[in-house]
């Protein structure tokens, strides 16, 4: 079934749009054919023009000012509502040929129903795109990204993005707005859950695995959906850690931070680009000419489009960037934004922009050139329908290979942060008490962003894994305790809590934070256990129990008294579909976590920004040396984050060898090589993730105490060694340099190996000359 066979004018007569319309498949590849053009003395190469560029251009050729506009109008259907706004008209739109993409619409015979109409009763019968925000899953729920991103696996996550992208698929979907690369240092902010923690090395390549795992590696395979980088750019950054709000950088900052897991999406293939909300240097994300025009297409070479974020081009107005919302239009198309979601800025006022000569043609055209190749890359012109398959549907939801993914990746992102007296693994002879207002609540196993996730039957609880486990009969006393919705002071369910727990011989207590108290919109200015948890946590602490805390949050919490009181504490995030299961697989040895953290946990908020790779001051605080009051520290609290990043314990142990340099001397063009011998040194195998990090000592601009460079996750039987090796290079040293070029500058740096940020275990190397990778940037 090709397009053309669905290509119709308006009088109903097949267009063939001359050379056989719109089947791709009927324009050859021009290859050695064109011949070369002479300007002056200088000789032009011959354009290489493919059978994409011929196909597309024939298109726009026949299209209307209208159509054109259309193709940049991206509105949401009424299936779900993800922002302020819906567009109760959206299939009169479609009809009228005046969308080019639809969101928040799947399953097989919806998206079949809506490109039915845009394929068979528009002059041209261009193809819908259809998008979704498959963030961590699509019926089958994964951890959310921000535990994807504590089990430092990149296999894992890229399956986790590959069972995504089938099943996503199967329902009609082409296109995800994921994966979200933000760098967050402010736990407040609820969306860190959605990315990949403070660090640029590991969200990076967090960033890229995701990309593979959507778009695999052809887009016309009916699996793959369509990637896409957000929030371009700095969104993690709001100041007060307060949702949409501002963000002020220096430019080092930006570039260094902020921009690297973006440009690493565009050197992985991403399709798609979404803006941010917020302003950065003064001037609103979406309308950034730097941002979009100068760095993403002109610099990096992107070819994808770039899509506006939920109404943000309209928030230019109250932004006070934009007069008016032909103002706000025609700043975000000079700008180099592609596509407009849900804000109809564009289909109002872009055809009397055109008129006023406020944006030209060209740049429509551009535009909608973009948007096509995107279309055609996906297979869209060859069959609208390929998408649309029942059957296929039917084969992939919740298919027994994805709910086991989906379990083996949830173990895999907990994170141990405590177990004094070796209270984990419990041993199923002990009795237990199930305690707290997340022990049995399926909506919370899968999170925010959860999709097309059913959180209402699909998800294992706590409870119901337990149960499972140790059969109906088993010595399971349960009881909520604390009231789920967290915002009232009622102790009633003390009394049944207590009561339970004196039955028991360990207390396992699932507490934490309400799904949709991490996500968008999901801003704290506390986090400690919200509601009456920390007070039942005192209560049981009386009864001189061993205690468990499973903790499930998007998010760092300030948990001190936990730390200080509870035996055990693991932290699960929002553990997906399997999650129960998965919790229950780790709580009794079945699988070992080895989970570090993506993120600093602060012990106060106060703390906040608190991340491992701040830069040192002209007074460091130290706490073994002398006299300290003059000292960058708090009066009321230690300077050190409760958890570091990296941090991570199992129910094995490790010890590291001092590390050996296979020379001291690191010339420019060559590597020398660091090493370390690891040993499980317990009684069980496990996993262990080893981080390298680099402090550059002295620089011609300050530098972080150190930076996270590489790491590798290695699995030891009780008793074995293994030798793990880095490759370091002198683009590893990189920075910009006072003058803003990339250089990596000669000089001694000290070079760490150890189980997390904090590690003491280090050796000396100096780079012998500067290097400059890249020249002085000189900002438009």
């Amino acid at each position: 079934m090709t397009f053309t066979t669905y290509s119709k004018i308006a009088s109903g007569v097949a267009l063939a749009l001359v050379l056989g319309a719109c089947n791709p498949n009927t324009v050859p590849e021009i290859t050695g054919s064109v011949q070369q053009q002479t300007t002056g003395s200088a000789t032009v190469a011959p354009v290489q023009q493919t059978a994409m560029d011929q196909f597309i251009s024939e298109l726009i050729s026949k299209m209307s000012i209208e159509e054109k506009v259309g193709q940049l109008n991206l509105l949401s259907s009424d299936w779900d509502k993800t922002g302020p706004t819906l567009s109760a008209d959206y299939q009169q739109q479609i009809k009228a040929g005046k969308v080019g993409a639809v969101f928040n619409a799947y399953t097989a015979n919806f998206t079949r129903e809506l490109q039915k109409v845009a394929v068979e009763q528009t002059r041209l019968g261009i193809p819908l795109l259809f998008g979704y925000d498959v963030i961590h899953g699509h019926r089958t729920i994964f951890p959310i990204s921000l535990g994807e991103a504590a089990s430092w696996d990149l296999g894992s996550v890229k399956a986790s993005a590959r069972v995504a992208a089938t099943e996503a698929s199967a329902e009609g979907l082409h296109w995800t707005f994921a994966p979200m690369v933000d760098i967050s240092r402010d736990p407040r902010w609820g969306r860190i859950s959605e990315g990949s923690g403070e660090d640029v090395f590991l969200a990076t390549e967090l960033a890229k695995a995701r990309v593979h795992g959507f778009q695999g590696d052809d887009l016309k395979a009916t699996n793959t959906v369509l990637a896409c980088a957000k929030h371009y750019a700095a969104y993690g950054q709001a100041q007060a850690g307060r949702d949409y709000h501002s963000t002020d950088m220096s430019e080092r900052e930006l570039w260094e931070t902020y921009l690297p897991p973006f440009k690493a999406t565009v050197e992985a293939g991403v399709g798609s680009f979404m803006t941010a909300f917020n302003d950065l240097n003064g001037v609103p994300a979406t309308a950034n000419h730097y941002l979009i025009k100068d760095i993403l297409k002109h610099r990096w070479g992107f070819d994808g489009f770039v899509v506006t974020d939920y109404t943000s081009i309209n928030e230019l107005v109250p932004h006070g960037l934009a007069e008016d919302l032909s103002h706000a239009g025609q700043l975000a198309l000079n700008a180099g934004v592609d596509m407009d979601m849900q804000g109809a800025v564009y289909s109002k006022h872009l055809p009397e922009l055109l008129a006023q000569g406020k944006v030209s043609e060209a740049q429509l055209d551009q535009a909608v050139r973009r948007i096509l190749e995107m279309k055609y890359k996906l297979g869209l012109f060859e069959d609208p329908y390929r998408y649309s398959d029942e059957q296929r549907q039917a084969d992939q939801i919740y298919k027994a290979e994805h709910l086991a993914a989906a379990r083996d990746g949830a173990r895999k992102s907990f994170v141990l942060l405590k177990n004094e007296n070796k209270v984990l693994p419990l041993s199923a002879k002990q009795s237990i008490a199930l305690i707290g207002p997340l022990a049995d609540s399926k909506a919370d196993m899968i999170g925010s962003w959860s999709a097309a996730g059913d959180r209402i039957t699909k998800p294992v609880t706590l409870r119901e894994a337990l149960v499972e486990r140790l059969g109906p009969d088993s010595p399971i006393h349960y009881a909520k305790g604390a009231g789920y919705e967290f915002t009232d002071t009622d102790q009633s369910g003390f009394a049944e809590a207590i009561a339970a727990a004196k039955k028991a011989d360990v207390i396992i207590l699932a507490m934490g934070e309400k799904w949709d108290m991490t996500g968008e919109a999901a801003s704290r200015v506390e986090l400690d256990f919200p509601g009456t948890q920390d007070a039942l946590m005192k209560e049981l602490k009386k009864l001189g129990k061993p205690m468990v805390l499973v903790l499930m949050s998007g998010r760092p919490m300030t948990i001190n008294w936990a730390n200080d009181n509870l035996d055990s504490i693991l932290h699960t995030w929002y553990a997906g579909t399997q999650g129960g299961h998965a919790i229950a697989d780790v709580l009794y040895g079945d699988y070992n976590p080895a989970g570090k953290l993506p993120v600093t946990f602060p012990r106060h908020v106060g703390q906040i920004p608190i991340y491992y790779n701040m830069k040192n001051t002209g007074r460091p605080y130290e706490p073994e040396g002398p006299e300290q009051k003059y000292r960058s520290r708090y009066l009321d609290s230690p300077n050190q984050p409760l958890y570091p990043f990296g941090f991570g314990l199992s129910y094995t142990s490790f010890t590291y060898s001092a590390v050996t340099l296979s020379s001291t001397q690191l010339q420019p063009a060559e590597e020398i090589t660091a090493s370390v011998t690891l040993t499980n040194t317990g009684d069980r195998a496990g996993e262990e993730v080893v981080q390298l990090y680099i402090q550059d000592k002295t620089a011609s601009v300050t530098r972080p105490v150190r930076e996270l460079k590489g790491f590798q996750k290695v699995m030891l039987d009780k008793g074995e060694s293994k030798t793990v090796q880095f490759s370091i290079k002198a683009t590893d040293l990189a920075f910009y340099n006072l003058d803003m070029a990339y250089v990596a500058e000669a000089g001694e740096f000290n070079l760490f190996i150890g189980t997390d940020s904090t590690t003491s275990n280090q050796a000396t190397f100096q780079l012998t000359n500067t290097v400059q990778l890249q020249s002085a940037m000189v900002r438009p």
